[in-house]
């Protein structure tokens, strides 16, 4: 960015006695992006249900691909895949423990194919051979290892028909064509049992299955309020016990035991705070064993006493609570990993019978050592009362006994989640430890329509994209400010999806709140958004209305360009860095194009990343890399923080500028040397 451009758009009317951090020797030194951003050197570590077999992924010629590795000797692990462009970010054993099936798609369409990889000989099969195809898995059964169900939208692209897949010939026989259910549910036989349906107000229909008939009448009902908070969770492998994760008749979504015979439900986990959001199974019942609910920090409740034990004893050796990533068909064998936000990963192989943990890996030892700082909960107060659960790192210059609390004030990025109906978590997260390494204060923010705080947390956010939602994140500042964590005039605020319309929402509905924003695929017109959406979210389309506005309505096509950042282009007076994937099936590119045109029509700058191998993010770790270099060296100037120089950071990239490349430091001078 040019000085004349920050001079103009940073000049601020706030006048503060507050000292903002300046770059200091006793500044901790810089984290690589590459260390932070580019491949670990393992990672989704996994066992194999028989217990032989070891599974990670790992850069094969620069690429994450699938390794294999004897039970007892990780180093003797052997690339099983050989993908040469997108990583692979998704994959699971066969229940035979014969093949390992993956899924992939290309330059981010999310047209998800399935492939099969067979671990003794390493031949690839593609198991849905299809184009323009997403495929899912529909049901796995630890009883029949010889096949699984996956849907498949290749007849319609709005519906998935159910098909049965021979795991040992990739032969597909149709089960269930779909005439407009937005999703079933198998039994541990593989029989479908239920069908969803979405309803006109947002809600949804469960039907019965009997015989491969869906019967037509509904046996459960689930109103909007209650749609994204409920759902069936499984049987267990006698068939006989049906789980729900359910917020009917109640604010937080519980854990709860049908019995399919009677219809008789029974609460078996539960949190006052939070939503039921993981359940631990038993490898041969399929009985839960321990759920998990997060409010602030993650929490296991045991309701077997062993393995309460063994969790307990877990988060003892490891320091911090567990997270179980594999366990065998005889359960004796456990992959567990811990977070610990101040260190890197490392994953174990867990032996039940023994009493062992045998470490396996660090996906990121090169952040061993590395200067990474604490991530601190904390709950701020919306002005109507509502309580926000929040995220906050703050740099080590700005507090230096590590007690969450501000020595002085740092200049801050508001660090927005996508969804919206999505959640920020507690851990290791990659940028809020390189903002702070940068001299940022990073805060996340829980907003309402987050998930994970019940269902009337959810619905605060009904049809309040841009007015409470947004204020919420103001709020979240006006904290910040009061606290000390930072002062009014070097905030940023950044986010994906809708962390990137809230950026933009940012800069226009409160032009002189934010100092500049860095929006990563995000909406600009709400309107064009809803008219874009992948077809097979057509199921789920009332829901974006209800919550959103609906362009089908006089009303809701008012309201929908109300809250749309595009209408509001000429309020823009802060620096703006737009990333954009130009596949991107959910936030089409041309989110992005109509607010970079409208600013251009009107002579105010702005900066245009393109990748064009990528869709809703950036999945392949130079363009990230690429990214990230582009965003630290526009906040620096913005800010007054650190940044690694661009350097040779955009090599391997596809990165494309298509716009305002002048307004970030250096970055005419990296493009011209990539």
């Amino acid at each position: 960015m040019r000085t004349a451009i920050r001079v103009t758009f940073l000049a601020s009317a706030f006048v503060t006695s507050s000292t903002l951090i300046a770059a200091e020797p006793s500044d901790p030194p810089l984290i690589e992006r590459t260390k932070l951003f580019g491949n670990p050197v393992k990672a989704y570590g996994r066992i194999s249900p028989d217990g032989k077999w070891l599974s990670f992924t790992a850069p094969r010629d620069g690429v994450l691909n699938i390794w294999v590795a004897p039970v007892d000797n990780i180093d003797a692990a052997k690339p099983l895949t050989n993908e040469r462009e997108r990583p692979i970010r998704s994959y699971f054993w066969t229940p035979d423990s014969k093949q390992i099936l993956f899924i992939q798609d290309k330059g981010g369409d999310e047209n998800f194919l399935l492939y099969g990889v067979d671990v003794a000989t390493a031949k690839q099969t593609t198991l849905t051979p299809f184009k323009k195809t997403r495929a899912e898995v529909v049901g796995i059964s630890s009883r029949h290892k010889d096949r699984i169900l996956v849907g498949l939208n290749n007849r319609d692209p709005k519906w998935h028909d159910v098909h049965s897949l021979n795991l040992k010939t990739g032969k597909l026989t149709l089960v269930q064509r779909n005439t407009g259910y937005g999703g079933f549910l198998a039994d541990n036989d593989l029989h479908l049992r239920m069908a969803l349906k979405s309803r006109d107000d947002g809600g949804m229909d469960y039907y019965r299955i009997s015989n491969g008939k869906i019967e037509t009448k509904p046996f459960a009902t689930v109103g909007l309020e209650d749609a994204l908070t409920t759902n069936p969770a499984g049987f267990t492998a006698d068939n006989k016990t049906l789980y729900w994760i359910d917020s009917r008749g109640r604010n937080t979504a519980a854990l709860i035991a049908q019995d399919v015979a009677s219809g008789e439900t029974k609460v078996i986990g539960e949190s006052p705070k939070a939503d039921i959001s993981g359940t631990l199974t038993n490898p041969k019942t399929l009985q839960v064993e321990a759920y998990q609910a997060e409010y602030l920090k993650p929490e296991w409740s045991a309701l077997d006493k062993d393995i309460g034990a063994t969790l307990e004893w877990l988060k003892y050796k490891l320091g911090a609570s567990p997270n179980v990533q594999a366990r065998t068909d005889a359960d004796d064998k456990w992959i567990v990993s811990a977070d610990k936000v101040v260190e890197p990963s490392a994953v174990y192989l867990f032996d039940r019978k023994a009493g062992t943990l045998t470490k396996l890996y660090t996906g990121r030892p090169e952040l061993v050592g590395a200067p990474l700082v604490p991530m601190w909960p904390v709950e701020i107060k919306a002005r109507d009362g509502l309580t926000l659960p929040s995220y906050l790192t703050l740099p080590a210059s700005a507090d230096a006994n590590r007690d969450g609390k501000p020595d002085r004030a740092a200049p801050m990025v508001l660090f927005v989640h996508g969804g919206p109906w999505a959640r920020d978590e507690f851990g290791y997260n990659p940028y809020h430890q390189w903002l702070a390494n940068r001299g940022y204060a990073v805060l996340s923010v829980n907003y309402r329509a987050s998930t994970g705080f019940g269902k009337e947390f959810l619905a605060a956010g009904n049809l309040q994209w841009g007015k409470k939602m947004h204020d919420d994140l103001i709020d979240s500042v006006d904290w910040a400010v009061a606290n000390g964590v930072t002062t009014p005039d070097k905030v940023a605020i950044m986010g994906g999806s809708y962390g990137g319309y809230a950026t933009l929402a940012g800069l226009t509905f409160t032009p002189d709140k934010f100092a500049c924003g860095v929006d990563i695929v995000g909406p600009s017109n709400l309107f064009t958004l809803l008219e874009t959406i992948p077809p097979y979210w057509e199921a789920f389309k009332q829901q974006f209305y209800q919550r959103m506005g609906d362009p089908t309505t006089e009303a809701g096509r008012a309201l929908l360009k109300e809250v749309s950042p595009l209408t509001y282009t000429d309020r823009i007076k802060k620096p703006l860095l737009i990333g954009q994937g130009a596949n991107d099936p959910r936030v089409n590119k041309r989110e992005s194009d109509q607010i970079v045109d409208a600013m251009k029509a009107k002579n105010i700058p702005v900066t245009y990343v393109l990748f064009p191998d990528e869709g809703h993010g950036f999945a392949r770790p130079a363009n990230n890399i690429a990214f990230n270099a582009v965003a630290e060296n526009f906040l620096q100037p913005c800010l007054g923080g650190r940044a690694e120089p661009i350097g040779d950071g955009l090599k391997g990239s596809t990165i494309q500028v298509l716009n305002g490349s002048k307004y970030v430091n250096t970055l005419d001078q990296s493009l011209a040397s990539k």
